[in-house]
């Protein structure tokens, strides 16, 4: 009769308390480097909650192979030390019994090996479960923090993860998507919305981090945007709305959610701003938080007068002045101002600048003008009073013509050599009387003919005479919109270009052009009657200021397709070199002015011209959204130029470096169609780490 075999039977290892001076660490021990917790965070932990893993330690013998009662810990050395700092610092007695596993036979190293190796981490969703959970039992982020040894900000990151919606959570859970692609989610916390978002992916081929927080955010208003500046964000979510923020990369105070709510903020409070300006007597005002470069060209602009400081004021004003001069005194030469003393200064000086930038009044000419009510660059209400439109003009007065005579005749009417049809005209001349008659419309016409040849050869042979003439001309068209006070025909026109590039008005350049154009506006005569004569007493440096400011404002470089201009184009570059343009300091590339617009290899280019190659196959794995938000830290402050923006012949970044356009292979495009690619950014493996603290 056979008999059955017996199974082997597994032998688990004794354990027993053993006294921590009986323990010595072991040199079996294969973790060298440090890494995760640290020995002071872990003991901490141990004398908050207890050791929660136990040692695993062999007995030491002698040179006869006796028991010493001293045993070796080659399996929990962190542990070990963690323990020996607590009985340094008297917190632990060195009798303490510690709980160990009691090994025999085997390596010493292999139990270190196999300890390490066979410990599996924390998956990071269930430790993101696991503060969740903690936080619902009663604790603070603030205990929670310090009880795991991170920030704040960590434990909120955590929080915030595990708020995702459910359905996202399991396919992360089941690595159907990466942890920067789940951080992204967090943006938004409408559960729908995320999945809508995600089933969006399924179809894109960019399905980078970046991607998803802009899909998340499209139509959202940015924090930093005039709008939001302009409403505040306190009121707006008094108001109801929703901030959507990234607690894993900046987000600059992140986005309103709520357009609608923000449209109709707005709209209320500009309604308010614009009822006291137009309280002011206006004719009309136009409100919008925004309008398009050039929109004031063709009107012409009063010129006001500063309302007198009252007695009052003026004694407010010099007080300030005195301190003012006072602080500045008493600090000169000092290398670094005192707090208070740069903040009262920066106090001082808002309210000095407040007195000179007083309201300006009008007069009688307020009823026929309006004001432009808006939004500035930087959130604040911006107020461009006294324009008056043509057909709000006062009809001009006829001029004294002599008696009998028709006032035809008085444009000149000759062709551009002065010749004429003696036919044409079909008055004949008067008959000859005795009495003193006035000249014929016909004559007229004649004599000044020969009177417009003679000026003509007088002028070009003048230049400084005909320089004043061509700047009273095109002066009167850009600010008084009185062409016939002048007796050349020229004229200028001027571009709007708020179809081709929106946001144009709250540019560098537009700020400074608008600057320049109120500063003339300020020292221009107020009746343009008075201009040649006030043009005359300037200098040549000044004329020729003002004229190279309204020669400007006709200057027209604009590509569009549909208007092909390649010789006006080179001109341009031309003017662009007399001047040494640098467009550097009025533009720069971001990914919503250039970097996410273009392709790939053209952000590669751009890095590498501004940065060096490396810098440029540094990004060069990354998936285009998160290649143009790295970019854009990259190329800040390179003075880096698309060729459009480029002055020929003026050095640039890019003349520095020999570069060649990158070319993106098509297995790049096809790997970004990997849901769980994560561009290179790796899990979170501090996660990992922390859970050490539970040794």
């Amino acid at each position: 009769m056979a008999t059955a075999k017996k199974k082997p039977t597994i032998t688990l290892s004794p354990s027993r308390d053993i006294p921590f001076n009986q323990l010595v660490l072991s040199q079996s021990n294969v973790r060298r480097i440090k890494a995760g917790v640290s020995v002071e965070e872990l003991a901490e932990d141990i004398a908050r909650r207890g050791i929660l893993q136990g040692l695993t330690v062999r007995a030491v013998a002698d040179e006869n192979d006796t028991e010493t009662g001293m045993f070796e810990v080659p399996a929990g050395g962190r542990r070990f030390r963690a323990l020996e700092l607590l009985v340094k610092q008297k917190r632990l007695a060195k009798t303490a019994p510690v709980p160990c596993v009691v090994r025999e036979g085997g390596i010493a190293e292999e139990d270190s090996l196999a300890e390490n190796v066979q410990r599996a981490p924390l998956h990071p969703l269930d430790q993101f479960r696991a503060f969740l959970t903690l936080r619902e039992k009663g604790q603070a982020e603030e205990e929670i923090a310090a009880t795991f040894f991170v920030s704040v900000n960590v434990v909120k990151q955590r929080l915030k993860l595990a708020s995702v919606s459910p359905v996202l959570l399991d396919i992360y859970a089941e690595d159907g998507m990466t942890l920067a692609q789940l951080e992204a989610f967090t943006v938004s916390g409408d559960h729908a919305r995320q999945e809508q978002v995600f089933e969006r992916l399924k179809t894109s081929y960019d399905k980078s981090a970046y991607a998803i927080r802009r899909m998340l955010t499209e139509g959202a208003v940015r924090a930093t945007d005039k709008r939001a500046q302009f409403i505040g964000i306190d009121a707006y979510v008094e108001a109801g709305g929703t901030v959507l923020r990234d607690l894993f990369e900046g987000d600059d105070g992140g986005w309103l959610r709520d357009v609608a709510v923000v449209d109709q903020m707005v709209a209320d409070k500009l309604k308010v701003e614009s009822e006291a300006i137009a309280a002011e007597g206006w004719k009309w005002t136009e409100v919008a938080p925004d309008f398009a470069y050039g929109h004031t060209y063709g009107l012409r602009r009063l010129h006001g007068e500063p309302v007198p400081l009252t007695a009052e004021e003026e004694a407010t004003r010099d007080a300030l002045k005195v301190e003012f001069d006072r602080l500045v005194s008493e600090h000169e030469g000092a290398d670094e101002l005192p707090d208070e003393v740069d903040e009262r200064l920066g106090e001082l000086e808002t309210a000095l600048e407040a007195f000179d930038e007083r309201p300006l009044s009008f007069a009688e000419e307020i009823t026929r003008a309006g004001a432009f009510i808006s939004i500035a660059s930087d959130g604040r209400l911006r107020v461009d009073r006294g324009y008056v439109r043509p057909e709000d003009e006062a009809p001009a007065e006829p001029e004294n013509a002599p008696d009998g005579a028709t006032g035809e005749g008085e444009t000149g009417g000759g062709d551009a050599d002065g010749d004429h049809d003696a036919n044409s005209d079909a008055m004949a001349e008067p008959e000859e009387d005795e009495g003193l008659s006035p000249i014929s419309d016909r004559l007229t016409t004649e004599l000044t003919a020969h009177r417009t040849l003679g000026l003509r050869h007088a002028l070009g042979e003048h230049p400084d005479v005909a320089f004043r003439a061509a700047l009273h001309a095109l002066t009167l068209k850009v600010f008084y919109q009185y062409g016939s006070d002048s007796c050349l025909e020229l004229d200028l026109k001027t571009v709007s270009f708020g179809a081709q590039a929106p946001g144009l008005n709250d540019s560098v350049s537009a700020d400074a052009i608008r600057a320049r154009h109120e500063s003339w506006t300020n020292t221009l005569p107020k009746d343009s009657a008075e201009l040649w004569d006030a043009l005359g007493d300037w200098d040549s440096d000044s004329r020729a200021a003002l004229f190279a400011h309204v020669v400007s404002l006709s200057v027209n470089a604009v590509s569009e397709a549909w208007n092909r201009r390649p010789r006006a184009l080179a001109h341009a570059d031309q003017l662009a070199q007399a001047v040494d343009l640098d467009m550097a300091a009025r533009w720069k590339p971001t990914v919503d002015a250039f970097l996410g617009r273009v392709t790939k290899a053209r952000i590669l280019q751009a890095v590498a011209e501004a940065k060096g190659q490396r810098a440029a196959d540094r990004i060069a794995h990354l998936k285009k959204g998160d290649m143009a938000t790295e970019a854009t830290t990259l190329l800040n402050g390179a003075g880096w130029l698309p060729e459009p923006l480029r002055t020929p012949g003026r050095e640039t970044v890019a003349d520095m470096s020999d570069v060649e356009l990158p070319v993106v292979e098509t297995a790049d495009v096809a790997d970004e169609t990997a849901m769980a690619d994560d561009d290179g950014i790796a899990d979170d493996d501090d996660v990992a780490a922390m859970t050490n603290a539970a040794e």
